[in-house]
């Protein structure tokens, strides 16, 4: 079974908690001492995100970090080498994130298939059309048993959210609002109708929550209405500050704490 539905099949009553942080940043060589960390700190699944040079949908912390691991020579050929090394050590779920234009540079079928060799579970790419999913993306994710997570909104429309839900498989990644990634101190009343709004749908898939989770309050608000959280530009704030994953994980569990 795909790590990602194990992990969601296994979860029982528990929140889960998946970190985000950027391939080659800070450090060239950091990604997989990184994911190992995380792994073995308890993190539940790891979004890596491959840089790119106009990543539209972050903020300027993630924007900054892309721009730092592309300065120190990350690439889509490099972090597939990294993952390859680390492949048997690691047993949580692992997602790439990346935008369409590198994966299509790369070759879709050759990314998807080299995802599943150095133990890749899912991808989001969060300006993939759905309509070029559906119809060249999926069938070949498929092949390779590679989950691709959809995202929404609270601009989507119900009729599309269970359009989604049908056709995908993994979970869903709910974005808190949609405006770019960063970090957020409350959620106000809008985004917490949103988010027991979906809760209501009773949809096939698991969902987690992400944008904007920073402390224990967002937290919290995320975990009452899914399955977990995702939390990026707080990590990935950390972890240029310090360049160490333990140090910014015992920053980042004393901020969720307050």
């Amino acid at each position: 079974m795909n790590k990602i539905n194990l992990l969601f099949a296994n979860r029982g009553n528990r929140s889960l908690l998946s970190l985000y942080f950027c391939a080659g940043c800070p450090e060239l060589d950091s990604t997989a001492d990184t994911i190992l960390t995380l792994q073995r700190r308890g993190i539940d699944m790891i979004e890596v995100g491959i840089p790119f040079s106009d990543p539209m949908a972050d903020g300027v912390v993630i924007q900054d970090a892309a721009t730092k691991a592309l300065r120190n020579g990350m690439s889509l050929r490099l972090l597939f080498s990294q993952l390859a090394s680390i492949q048997d050590k690691v047993t949580i779920p692992l997602v790439l994130m990346g935008y369409l234009n590198p994966i299509m540079h790369y070759g879709i079928e050759d990314f998807f298939a080299k995802c599943k060799e150095t133990g890749v579970s899912g991808v989001i790419i969060p300006d993939l059309p759905f309509k070029d999913y559906l119809d060249t993306i999926k069938p070949c994710a498929d092949r390779h048993d590679i989950r691709v997570i959809m995202l929404i909104t609270p601009e989507t429309d119900e009729e599309r959210i269970r359009f989604i839900d049908e056709h995908t498989d993994g979970f869903i990644y709910m974005v808190s609002s949609a405006a770019t990634t960063g970090a957020q101190q409350s959620f106000d009343d809008a985004k917490q109708a949103y988010f027991r709004r979906i809760n209501a749908m009773n949809l096939k898939n698991p969902r987690m929550i992400g944008f904007g989770i920073s402390n224990k309050q967002t937290l919290e608000s995320a975990t009452a209405n899914a399955a977990g959280a995702i939390i990026g530009s707080k990590f990935v704030s950390l972890l240029s500050e310090s360049a160490n994953a333990d140090e910014a994980l015992d920053k980042l569990f004393s901020a969720l704490s307050k």
